[in-house]
C-alpha cells in the first residue's frame, strides 16, 4: 500500500468521479485508475461501485476513507515537522475557532504571533465546537479553540486546556434603563437567535428552557455578522458573547445573579503531539491572555481560568 494509491483513492471519493480526481491529482486518468486497481488487490476488495455515470464507495471503501484521510493528515504533519527550522522560520498551523472567537480573541493573537514569526503560515477554520473536536480527532487542525461541554466532558484523544470564563450578556440597539436582566425576563421577547450550530444559541435556549419557556424569535439562522447587524437594524436583543458584545458598539445588559456563561479551551490531539508550530501558537496564547489579565485588559466578565 503506497501513499500515492491513498491519495487517489481519497480524489475518487471525494469526488465521485476518475477522471476529474485525476485532474485534481495532476496525474493522467489511466495511471489513476490502475493505482486503484492495485490498491483494491493489496486490499483483496473492490472500494468502488463502478456505473456508468456513477462511482460510489463499497462497505470497503466507506471503512478506508477515514483511516486514508488520517494516514494522508499524519504523513503531512511529519512532513512539516521536519521542514520546521528552530527559528521557526517556515511551518504551518491550521487553527479552528468558533465564529464568535474569529471576531474577538483569535485576530490579537494571530497579529502577535506573525509578528514574531512572520514565516509560519496561518490557516483558520470557523466552525462550532463539534465540528472542531472532530477534525481535530481527524487530523484536521492542529490547535482549535472550542466551548467546553457544561460538566466539562471533553473527547478522550484531546488534551484540553481551560482558558477562560465568558460571560454571555444581552445586547440592543437602544440601551435598557435596567443595569441587569434576569433570564426570565426574556420571555415574551422577540429574539434575533443564532443558526443551529451555534454554542451560543444552545446556551440560551437551554438557560430559557430552565427557566420554564422557550423563547420567541424575531429572526434566526444568522452568522454572527448577521446578528449584529440585526440588533442593529432594531430586529430585536441578542444574547451574544461578552468578548464580542464589548466592541460590537450596541448597548450591553449583562444577566443577573450567576447569569449566562461559557467555558473557553484549547485543545489538540492528544496521541500526536502539536507540530513546532502550533506549540509556538499555543504558547503565544496563553501568554496574550496571561499578560490581558495582569494589565487588567479583559473584557467585563471575562475571568482568566489558567
Amino acid at each position: 500500500m503506497q501513499l500515492q494509491q491513498l491519495r487517489y483513492f481519497v480524489a475518487v471519493a471525494e469526488t465521485r468521479h476518475f477522471t476529474r480526481a485525476a485532474e485534481a491529482a495532476h496525474v493522467a486518468q489511466p495511471s489513476l485508475s490502475q493505482q486503484i486497481r492495485a490498491l483494491e488487490r493489496e486490499l483483496g476488495a473492490e472500494l468502488f461501485h463502478r456505473t456508468r455515470g456513477n462511482i460510489a464507495l463499497t462497505d470497503a471503501g466507506d471503512a478506508l476513507l477515514p483511516l486514508a484521510r488520517r494516514i494522508l493528515a499524519d504523513t503531512e504533519s511529519a512532513r512539516l515537522a521536519v521542514q520546521e527550522t528552530v527559528q521557526l522560520r517556515r511551518g504551518r498551523v491550521r487553527l479552528g475557532a468558533p465564529p464568535s472567537l474569529c471576531t474577538s480573541l483569535v485576530p490579537d493573537v494571530l497579529r502577535v504571533f506573525r509578528d514574531r514569526y512572520p514565516g509560519v503560515a496561518l490557516v483558520v477554520r470557523e466552525g462550532g465546537s463539534r465540528d472542531l473536536v472532530r477534525s481535530l480527532a481527524e487530523g484536521e487542525l492542529d490547535l482549535a479553540l472550542i466551548i467546553t461541554p457544561p460538566r466539562g466532558e471533553a473527547a478522550p484523544a484531546l488534551a484540553v486546556t481551560g482558558l477562560l470564563h465568558e460571560e454571555l450578556v444581552l445586547v440592543s440597539a437602544q440601551p435598557r434603563a435596567r443595569r441587569t436582566v434576569r433570564v426570565a425576563e426574556l420571555r415574551g421577547w422577540p429574539l434575533v437567535m443564532f443558526r443551529e450550530g451555534y454554542d451560543v444559541r444552545e446556551a440560551t435556549l437551554a438557560a430559557c428552557r430552565a427557566a420554564g419557556f422557550e423563547p420567541e424569535f424575531a429572526v434566526e439562522g444568522g452568522e454572527m455578522d448577521a446578528v449584529l447587524g440585526f440588533v442593529r437594524a432594531g430586529l430585536g436583543p441578542a444574547v451574544l458573547p461578552g468578548m464580542v458584545a464589548h466592541r460590537s458598539g450596541l448597548a450591553v445588559t449583562p444577566f443577573a445573579g450567576q447569569g449566562l456563561g461559557r467555558t473557553i479551551a484549547v485543545a489538540h490531539g492528544h496521541e500526536v503531539p502539536p507540530t513546532r508550530a502550533a506549540e509556538a501558537l499555543r504558547e503565544t496564547l496563553l501568554a496574550h491572555l496571561r499578560d490581558a489579565a495582569r494589565d487588567g485588559e479583559l473584557p467585563p466578565g471575562t475571568r482568566l481560568l489558567l
